[in-house]
């Protein structure tokens, strides 16, 4: 019986372990080893970026020009230049032609201290001729019978080439036109040689002025313009001005 139940024992120890006794392939584990799938990683949450979209520009009101409404870039260096030549030109135009202040008191010497109207006549004629670089004061001799001759003295006056005496005839109304018709200021314009001032000038078309008693014509010969200014001797005299020849020496002949 003991033999028997070593024999049963050695049965159950022989079939548990042909039980549990397994054959490996090593070439199949290893391989199994390398295909052991890779940890799945962890998916991030997708950012949408969004972008804000640009203001659009501004658009103009019907009828407004957007070029005209954006100002010109301003250049420090052009305004500087623009400004520095401005001021020459006003420098230049101070010394070469008599503001009107000079030309009141010079005619003031002709008609009198605080002559009526004078002030006026002047005002005007500057404003539409601007201001002249010469001028002549002096007086006026004329008789006849409706049409005759004036003569005329005075002293030039330029404003570079100083003071020289001149002389003048042209025709005339006489005096039964006005009454002081003795007396005469002249304007004289773009004159920069005082020789060229020797010419004839005849009457051209321009403004006829008059102002109180003043009455001022108009004569021109190529640029150089000159404007007599006559007291007393009325529109008839303004009008009926030929032209004044010009002279270094008093003559009798007008021609």
């Amino acid at each position: 019986m003991r033999a028997i139940g070593i024999m049963a024992l050695a049965a159950v120890l022989t079939t548990g372990a042909s039980a549990q006794v397994a054959t490996i392939d090593p070439n199949r584990a290893i391989d199994g080893d390398l295909a052991t799938p890779a940890p799945r990683a962890t998916a991030q949450p997708r950012t949408v970026q969004r972008t804000t979209p640009a203001p659009s520009p501004a658009q103009p009101a019907p009828g407004f020009d957007q070029a005209q409404s954006t100002p010109p870039p301003a250049y420090a260096g052009e305004s500087a230049n623009a400004q520095q030549q401005a001021r020459a030109e006003a420098a230049q135009q101070a010394d070469t032609t008599y503001a009107r202040e000079d030309l009141l008191a010079a005619g003031e010497g002709v008609f009198g201290k605080g002559a009526a109207g004078l002030a006026g006549i002047l005002e005007r004629v500057l404003k539409d001729q601007g201001r002249p670089n010469a001028y002549i004061a002096g007086r006026e001799a004329a008789g006849a019978f409706v049409v005759g001759l004036r003569y005329g003295s005075g002293i030039m006056t330029h404003k570079v080439e100083g003071q020289m005496p001149v002389y003048w005839t042209g025709p005339s109304v006489g005096f039964d036109v006005g009454g002081d018709a003795n007396k005469v200021f002249v304007l004289v314009y773009n004159l920069y040689d005082t020789e060229d001032l020797f010419k004839r000038f005849p009457a051209a078309e321009g403004r006829l002025y008059l102002v109180g008693g003043f009455a001022a014509t108009y004569l021109r010969r190529g640029n150089i313009v000159l404007i007599p200014i006559r007291l007393g001797v009325g529109y008839r005299a303004g009008v009926n001005v030929g032209y004044m020849k010009i002279t270094h020496k008093a003559k009798w002949l007008p021609f």
